[in-house]
């Protein structure tokens, strides 16, 4: 054959036809997968980064690990759908990209790492150490298997992370927050504001003409999605959980007083400041010559001067106890019931001697009272925590003999509960949400994935509980007639009105303050008080939502506004700012720097992959991505 080729090939006219037929066959590899050689493709290559790849068989472990350890963690199936929505294909490609790109690099810098740095950088990880922190061969053994690697390619794969955080931490190196950033954040979250309101109730817009019958079937016709009826489900459940068990009248109240006294200042508000200046002396006679000359009337400041001390060095500004390096120094400080000297406090580093300079009230959201019956009750759960295994077991033997849930309540002596129609979201049709609905959101979304007469597996839910569920009827979703809900329809409509009108009236009434009307002249006019709020900063308060609060700050110190709240429309003026002094080494900016260190770290370290990244071409076959996949998800 190949010799009757040669001969056709000797004149123009076998050329021409050959150089068809050619053209035919190459075609035809193109058509049938061959062209991705030509492209920089096989059929094992899904990322080409440089001289390095990521292969189909590498991404489909890496993405399964990880959507096994999601699922671990959220204690429930996910679904291959469910996380590509949520990105995290995209998340373990980019991870893979970037270790391929660090990887290059470090050979191309000469980068390497011996067996025994490798070994001794393992055994120094804490996740491989036992309680008394030496490394555990057997609990290195068994990470590394739940991990899905051998022992030998774990240690491989970590000679890679080992190198390529040699290269990340030299990027890093040294980075630190700008002052000017820091000096921003700092301010931001400490000006304190105090605003003079005026509240326009909804009978200041006047009257509203009521809407005519032509309106109401217009605006129905418009909104007819917002006047559907929704889906809703009436359930049995039975819950094996530390609150469904728990006995909150068998918690004692020096209990709940103990825990109340230990969580106020994380969850209830701001536990008390205090203004503190400190000097540091080498020995105790020292220290207690200076603090007779201070309570003689020697100024602090002047004694700093005398030690040749800096002013940073010795004002710590206002500080909570928990701030100070050394327990016995804190505790001395905040023990003085007012402001003073307190010392000399005996440290490591010599003896202290403090002043208090002002002292700022602790402020709490909650009283004991008004936090007891909730921290009783997480009492009671945390004691009932042992119980939920033995009875989660007992149900089971139950389900398992094709017993109903109810007869499986009574058997473990177990209350079920009968939930009235609810919708996907919680909410009955009233519309307010279920009290303490077992399970929560967990609940609803395999109730709501299920039928009648179906035996669902057990929902665990976060508090290490489980729910079990019956779906005893279903009210199927459907567009309700314009007779039906002409109620509804002309009372949204006239709520829109009355909101419309009253904004409109607010917003002439802040044209009038920005012109220099006085708010006290306003408030005479319109019969209405003037009411100041104080010390507001962008934070959380009981008597503003954040969005309120939002508004305060929008405005320019002595600027006017206006925003919607309960009870009609808020109208206000921005009367005084206060901005606290910047003390770069002062303990919150110090705190602030710290939490805002890492985030600049990424961002610098997405800059340098992504430059290497472009350096060295990257190229992703989406079609095999799709294959490793299993074809799902959205294009």
């Amino acid at each position: 054959m190949l010799e009757g080729l040669r001969v056709a090939s000797q004149n123009w006219i076998g050329r021409a036809i050959m150089g068809v037929v050619m053209g035919f066959i190459v075609i035809s590899f193109a058509v049938w997968g061959i062209g991705d050689v030509f492209r920089g493709f096989s059929s094992q290559r899904l990322v080409k980064i440089g001289g390095g790849e990521v292969t189909v068989e590498a991404f489909r472990s890496a993405y399964q690990n990880e959507l096994r350890r999601l699922q671990q963690r959220l204690r429930r199936a996910i679904t291959n759908e469910e996380a590509r929505r949520a990105g995290l294909d995209q998340q373990v490609l980019d991870r893979l990209i970037t270790d391929v790109a660090l990887d290059q690099r470090a050979r191309s810098l000469g980068l390497a790492i011996s067996e025994e740095d490798t070994q001794r950088l393992l055994k120094a990880e804490k996740v491989f150490q036992g309680p008394g922190g030496q490394f555990d061969a057997d609990r290195f053994k068994q990470i590394v298997r739940d991990a899905g690697f051998s022992e030998r390619s774990f240690v491989n794969d970590q000679k890679g992370a080992y190198l390529r955080k040699e290269i990340t931490d030299v990027v890093t190196a040294g980075l630190e927050p700008p002052p000017v950033m820091l000096e921003a954040i700092f301010r931001f979250r400490n000006e304190t504001r105090a605003v003079d309101t005026i509240l326009l109730p909804p009978s200041a817009a006047g009257a509203v003409a009521p809407p005519t019958e032509d309106e109401i079937k217009k605006y129905y016709a418009d909104h007819e999605g917002a006047f559907r009826a929704r889906e809703y489900r009436k359930l049995t459940t039975l819950a094996a959980t530390p609150a469904a068990l728990a006995k909150p009248a068998e918690v004692a109240d020096d209990e709940v007083r103990k825990l109340y006294d230990e969580v106020k200042s994380q969850r209830y508000g701001a536990p008390e400041k205090r203004e503190v200046g400190q000097i540091v002396f080498k020995t105790e006679a020292e220290a207690k010559d200076a603090l007779t000359r201070l309570k003689g009337g020697l100024d602090f400041s002047a004694l700093a001067s005398e030690r040749k001390l800096n002013p940073k060095d010795v004002d710590l500004g206002l500080v909570y106890e928990r701030d100070f390096g050394d327990p016995k120094v804190g505790a001395a400080v905040f023990a003085l019931p007012a402001p003073g000297f307190a010392g000399p406090t005996a440290t490591p580093f010599g003896f202290v001697v403090s002043q208090i300079r002002k002292i700022q009230p602790a402020v709490f959201s909650k009283s004991f009272d008004q936090a007891q019956s909730e921290l009783r009750k997480e009492i009671a759960a945390r004691k009932a925590a042992p119980e939920v295994r033995r009875i989660h077991d007992a149900i089971e033997d139950q389900r398992s003999a094709g017993k109903s849930l109810a007869e499986t309540a009574k058997a473990v002596g177990v209350e079920i509960r009968e939930l009235e129609p609810v919708d996907d979201q919680g909410r009955g049709k009233n519309g307010t949400a279920v009290a303490d609905l077992p399970g929560g959101a967990d609940l609803l979304k395999a109730a709501f994935a299920s039928d009648k007469g179906v035996d669902n597996e057990a929902v665990s839910v976060r508090d290490g509980g489980y729910v079990w569920f019956e779906v005893a009827d279903i009210e199927q979703a459907r567009q309700q007639s314009f007779d039906e809900v002409k109620a509804q329809v002309e009372s949204k409509m006239r709520k829109d009105a009355e909101e419309k009108a009253l904004a409109a009236k607010a917003n002439e009434l802040v044209e009038q303050l920005r012109g220099g009307k006085p708010i006290d002249n306003l408030s005479g006019e319109l019969g209405l008080q003037v009411k100041r709020v104080a010390d507001l900063k962008r934070a959380n308060r009981p008597d503003f939502p954040a969005s309120t609060i939002i508004q305060f700050f929008e405005v320019p110190l002595h600027g006017a506004g206006s925003v919607a709240v309960d009870g009609g429309q808020l109208v206000f003026v921005a009367a005084e700012s206060t901005l606290p002094k910047f003390d770069a080494s002062s303990p919150e900016v110090l705190a602030i720097a710290e939490q805002l260190r890492p985030a600049l770290q990424n961002d610098l370290l997405e800059q340098y992959v992504g430059g290497l990244e472009k350096a060295m071409n990257v190229q992703i076959n989406q079609k095999a991505l799709e294959a490793a996949l299993g074809g799902e998800g959205e294009k």
